[in-house]
This record gives structure tokens, sequence and C-alpha cells, in this order.
């Protein structure tokens, strides 16, 4: 099973919208909206095309999830869920509008949020961390948003091949890419210094 820990990711999620639903809590509100918004209208954006239409959609969207609180709360995986609604919701418009979708995706820029780049976890330099960012944001886009989607966000491998309409195989081979890349940037700064911790024993 393909899977990965995230900051925001679906367990945190779950446990802002049951305080949404339940408690009336604002301040949860408040934190889904920062940990999505951005990373939602960056999405619909590369669809749409345009900042003021990706602004309106994922407006749209918050305003379901008010609507539609308790029922939220009962989804196994609400990224994917926010994502797939937000993608339709593009495309609609587009359908409107008698467009067709971007989909150059070349806005997206990896956060590197998640666990799997912490460096005190992974006990390598914030240099290195940086490094590996900057190996991954020059990836081809379609590679850049997968790898995002799934080490980022923390979707599962099925449901970004779902997302983007492409096969899991697909997926996993953009994944070994970008895995790849980041491989040969850790050897490029091995060669010039040790990137692990040593503890002396005394």
């Amino acid at each position: 099973m393909h899977s990965s820990n995230s900051v925001g990711g679906n367990e945190e999620i779950k446990d802002l919208l049951v305080a949404i639903a339940y408690n009336n809590d604002q301040s949860a509100f408040r934190s889904l909206f920062i940990q999505l918004h951005g990373k939602l209208k960056q999405f619909s954006f590369s669809i749409v095309r345009s900042e003021e239409e990706a602004e309106d959609i994922v407006s749209e969207l918050f305003v379901l999830i008010v609507q539609r609180k308790e029922q939220l709360c009962q989804l196994e995986s609400p990224l994917y869920y926010f994502y797939t609604t937000v993608r339709n919701m593009s495309l609609n418009l587009l359908k409107k509008q008698k467009r067709r979708a971007g989909l150059s995706m070349d806005q997206w820029q990896v956060q590197l949020n998640s666990i799997y780049f912490r460096p005190d976890l992974l006990m390598i330099t914030e240099e290195m961390v940086l490094k590996i960012k900057m190996a991954v944001n020059s990836l081809p886009n379609r590679c850049r948003l997968i790898f995002k989607l799934i080490k980022e966000d923390g979707l599962k491998y099925k449901e970004v091949a779902e997302l983007l309409d492409i096969s899991i195989k697909t997926v996993e081979a953009q994944m070994a890419i970008a895995m790849r890349r980041m491989a040969q940037s850790m050897q490029v700064d091995l060669q010039s210094k040790p990137i692990l911790e040593k503890r002396v024993k005394k």
C-alpha cells in the first residue's frame, strides 16, 4: 500500500471538520482555510488559468464545506474529495464557457511540508533539504504535481491516478523519476560533505 505522512493530512483535516461540524469551532475553520486555500486555488488555477476564477471556485468549495460539514466528517479521505470537487468545478466552468483546460500546472511549487522532509527527523541539513526541493521543483510539470500530491498532501497513488485521470503505473513511474532526481541531488551533496550527523561514542 502506498501512503505518506503529511502536515495537514487527512487525519488532521478530519479532526478540524469534526470541530467545525459539532462545535461550530471558528478557529478550526480558519485552520482548515489556511491549510487548504492556497493548494486548492493553485490546483484550480492550473486548469482554468485565471486567478479570479480559481479564487471563486475555492470560495464556493468553502461554502459547500459549511453547508455539508456533518456529511464531510464521514469521508475517509477529505483531501481527495476536496481536490476532486475543485477539479470538477473547474472543468464545469470551462465547459460552460466552452474553453479548454489549461492543465500546464507550471505554477506548482513543492513546499515540502511533509514529515518526510523534516531535517530534524531525517538528520540532514537545511541546505540539503533546499537542494532536494530545488531538484523536485525542476521536475517536469506533471511529475512535480504527482510528487506534491503524494508527498506533501498525503494522497494515495490510486487517488492521484483517479484525480489526474492517469494509470497507477504512470503515477509510479513519475514518482520513480522524482525519487531518482532527489537521490542524484543527495549524491552530489555527499561528494562535497557528509549529510548525516555523526554521534561520537565516549
